[in-house]
């Protein structure tokens, strides 16, 4: 099989009919030691936490399928911490729409003159370049549509599907008494459709429980069972 493309988390392998098999590491990424799933540094490995990565993936792309929502996800194959997926046409190099439900990281480096830390927010949504060596940038809808990398209409679908995604994935964390804090999404084009791409995991939200971080594998354990 050939491999496409290494990154942060997850290798990228050509698995032919127009699919793409995505195998997940145990690769962390973070800042000065600090695991961060919103950083773009990997500073080392946790045993167990690609595993963990898909296995919350396949509970979220399969509760988003019995939604109705449109999303690459095909199957999983936990022993082997792989999972299968439709090609999908990314927007530029991708991009991330981040829904936020309380100001936090980031947004309080950023506006922190005007917003405090875990102030309510009313899913906020903010979209931002994949793009390591800028930081990822934030990019408005106004630059979108004048650099062609996305229209009107496709940025209208895809913040309001981040909007009623984030609800589902709220919903899903109150069941088990989690606070979910913001939430990031990746959209692409599949079968001449804007559906939901890469993964849905502990490395894509930040989540509370009691008001203390909830990491990868712990989030797993809570969400999934062991």
């Amino acid at each position: 099989m050939e491999k496409i493309k290494e990154g942060k988390t997850k290798t990228v392998f050509d698995a032919g009919n127009g699919n793409i098999l995505l195998k997940f590491r145990d690769d962390v990424t973070g800042t000065d030691d600090v695991v961060d799933p919103g950083a773009n540094t990997v500073i080392g490995k946790i045993e167990g936490k690609g595993n963990a990565s898909l296995r919350l993936s396949k509970h979220f792309f399969e509760l988003l399928k019995k939604a109705g929502i449109r999303t690459h996800y095909i199957d999983a194959n936990l022993d082997e911490n792989t999972m299968l997926v439709r090609c999908a046409k990314t927007f530029g190099d991708g991009m991330e729409f981040v829904c936020r439900l309380k100001a936090a990281g980031s947004f309080v480096r950023r506006y922190g003159r005007y917003v405090k830390e875990d102030q309510p927010l009313d899913y906020l949504v903010e979209i931002t370049l994949k793009d390591d060596e800028r930081g990822d940038p934030l990019i408005n809808e106004e630059t979108l549509i004048q650099l062609k990398l996305m229209t009107k209409d496709e940025i209208s679908q895809a913040t309001n599907l981040t909007k009623k995604i984030t609800k589902l994935v709220e919903e899903e964390c109150s069941n088990y008494d989690l606070e979910l804090v913001d939430v990031k999404f990746e959209f692409g084009v599949v079968d001449g459709e804007i559906a939901v791409i890469d993964e849905i995991s502990g490395d894509n939200m930040r989540v509370r429980k009691n008001g203390k971080p909830i990491l990868q594998k712990e989030l797993c354990e809570i969400i999934c069972g062991n």
